[in-house]
């Protein structure tokens, strides 16, 4: 038996013991962007940092980080 016939044979093995559907993260990302810049409606996931959030409200509009995300609060680090 050659080196290719049991790679092949692994791969068979291993496509009927995975059975199992693959599993996306995406939907959970697109759920977690809950902050929207109220100039461009961009979307960020809700663990952005401020400075983050500033650099883009200053670096696309020139205007302050609360102008672009009010009421934002950054939560603190565990």
């Amino acid at each position: 038996m050659g080196n290719g016939q049991k790679a092949q044979m692994k791969r068979e093995r291993n496509a009927k013991n995975a059975g199992g559907d693959a599993k996306s993260q995406l939907k959970v990302n697109e759920a977690a962007k809950n902050i929207v810049c109220q100039t461009c409606r961009q979307t960020f996931l809700c663990t952005i940092r401020a400075k983050a959030l500033e650099e883009h409200a200053t670096n696309k509009h020139s205007k302050p980080l609360l102008e672009c995300f009010p009421g934002f609060v950054e939560t603190p680090k565990k």
